[in-house]
């Protein structure tokens, strides 16, 4: 039985995923390394390096209890890598940006770089695993590598255990996991390292949740899973377009779609666009798979899914030019939201930044407010020139940022932003030392349903002609029509869609 587990990455897979093992398994004990001291240090406070609902909770559960923290976190990689049974490789996988693949295929010199440490510092056998975004066929050549660098003649197992966590939702993700997949060779001291590892999920993920596989299918599996998510949301959003055209409702829509239990309603929600770490950089390198397989077609099918986001980028910014007749310059608009989706301070490809460029490059003078991202974020990722700085504003709150504005743009579903209370919430908190169930918004964050704007207030201090854009589709249409603002949401006619259509047809 594992007693001594090393996660190598203390970012946003490691340290949830290290602090959930802490929680279930405190029999086991479990470091997290990265030659970051900063971050490092910032796990060892009450608050960590990332917002995400309910981790500072679990992590506060593990330091309290009466027995001894299980759970360190540390830059003495060497050390734990001598000390640890399991290894698991946490590490960011970012798209290339020079040579062979750039821009397409996965750069895994920082993975290589983590596989050489481990091979010179093990001491005894280890199995090591693989958690991060991989291309097909990584867990052989970690194997290799391992053997070729090895210096005092270890074994290493390799078992690829991809993360299927959804940043917001990370926590939820780690306790309630829809699947757990393990990735091994066809030999008997691959499928044994393959039962210790599903040994220590076994003790909260029911076995059934528990899927063994060859490390291809493994590796491929959280590829295809990024894609698809992306293709379904880019398929909604592509019928916003038609909507938008002719004056229906894509909220009506998605929810008689999702009544098919063929189809399903998750991940119908339409938006600006989607964002983050992972499904652009995943669907990348499986076009870069493809058509270095030959396989030209699979990989334009895959391409067009980016396409389509990209579209509906730009045309949401071209709704919110056209609707304020045909001009943003010297007008102030309010941006809600910078992150790439709520629950979350990470802005990693958010739709948002390049709405906030093109607004400014347009003139406009752009105010904006997120709970969660911190301002020194959001002007780095807006990278205004000279010209522009002045035109941007990182605000403390949302009334300060819509203050006298003439437009406000939600760009991120944040909670307190919202009209109407949501359903299907999965955020959660964690009491004494049990299996944290799912409640409704913590009180004191930036999804306490106590927090909620005040619309009125907001409408109230806004220049005519007071254009709210939804970008999200959160805010009651009707509601803010009767405090007298212009509501213009995503894939849903407004009134001045209905007026310039029966101009058209007359």
């Amino acid at each position: 039985m594992i007693r001594n587990v090393v996660c190598i990455g203390a970012g946003f897979v490691g340290g949830p995923l290290a602090t959930v093992i802490a929680h279930q398994c405190p029999d086991i004990q479990v470091t997290v390394v990265d030659k970051n001291q900063e971050r490092i240090d910032a796990w060892n406070t009450a608050t960590p390096p990332l917002y995400e609902p309910g981790l500072e909770d679990v992590l506060s559960n593990v330091r309290q209890r009466e027995s001894e923290c299980n759970l360190v976190f540390s830059t003495d990689i060497d050390r734990a890598i001598r000390e640890g049974e399991l290894i698991m490789l946490c590490i960011d996988t970012p798209t290339k940006g020079n040579g062979i693949g750039k821009g397409m295929a996965l750069d895994l010199a920082n993975t290589q770089a983590a596989v050489r440490t481990i091979a010179q510092a093990a001491e005894t056998d280890k199995i090591v695993v693989e958690k991060s975004t991989v291309p097909c066929g990584t867990a052989d050549k970690i194997r290799d590598l391992l053997e070729a660098n090895s210096k005092n003649g270890c074994r290493f197992e390799v078992l690829s255990n991809p993360e299927f966590l959804s940043e917001g939702t990370s926590i939820t993700d780690l306790f309630y996991p829809t699947k757990v997949l393990i990735g091994h060779q066809q030999t008997p001291s691959s499928c044994k390292a393959a039962e210790e590892l599903a040994a220590i999920y076994a003790r909260w993920v029911p076995l059934e949740l528990i899927i063994t596989m060859d490390s291809w299918s493994s590796e491929l599996s959280k590829l295809a899973s990024n894609a698809m998510l992306a293709q379904r949301i880019s398929s909604i959003n592509s019928l916003t377009a038609i909507c938008e055209a002719v004056g229906a409702d894509i909220d009506s829509v998605s929810v008689s779609c999702g009544m098919d239990p063929r189809i399903g309603k998750q991940m119908l929600k339409s938006t600006l666009g989607w964002g983050g770490g992972c499904f652009e950089k995943d669907i990348l390198c499986l076009i870069y798979l493809a058509r270095s397989l030959g396989l030209t077609p699979v990989a334009n099918y895959w391409a067009s899914v980016i396409e389509m986001n990209e579209y509906q980028k730009s045309r949401f910014f071209m709704r919110i030019v056209s609707s304020m007749h045909g001009s943003v310059a010297a007008k102030p608009i309010a941006i809600l939201g910078f992150a790439f989706k709520k629950n979350t301070s990470d802005t990693k490809n958010s739709a948002a930044i390049p709405l906030v460029r093109n607004l400014l490059q347009e003139g406009a003078l752009v105010s904006i407010y997120d709970p969660m991202v911190p301002p020194d974020r959001i002007l780095k990722d807006v990278n205004a020139t000279d010209s522009q700085y002045s035109s941007v504003q990182v605000c403390t709150s949302a009334y300060e940022a819509c203050n006298g504005a003439e437009a406000v743009v939600i760009a991120t579903e944040w909670d307190e932003f919202q009209t109407a209370i949501p359903t299907g919430d999965v955020r959660m908190t964690v009491a004494n030392d049990t299996t944290p169930k799912e409640p409704q918004s913590p009180p004191g964050t930036p999804d306490d349903k106590d927090r909620r704007l005040n619309w009125e207030l907001i409408v109230n201090h806004m220049r005519p002609p007071k254009f709210i854009f939804d970008g999200r589709n959160i805010l009651d249409k009707q509601y803010l029509g009767q405090l007298g603002a212009r509501y213009v949401g995503i894939g849903n006619g407004s009134e001045w869609d209905f007026l310039e259509r029966a101009t058209h047809s007359l």
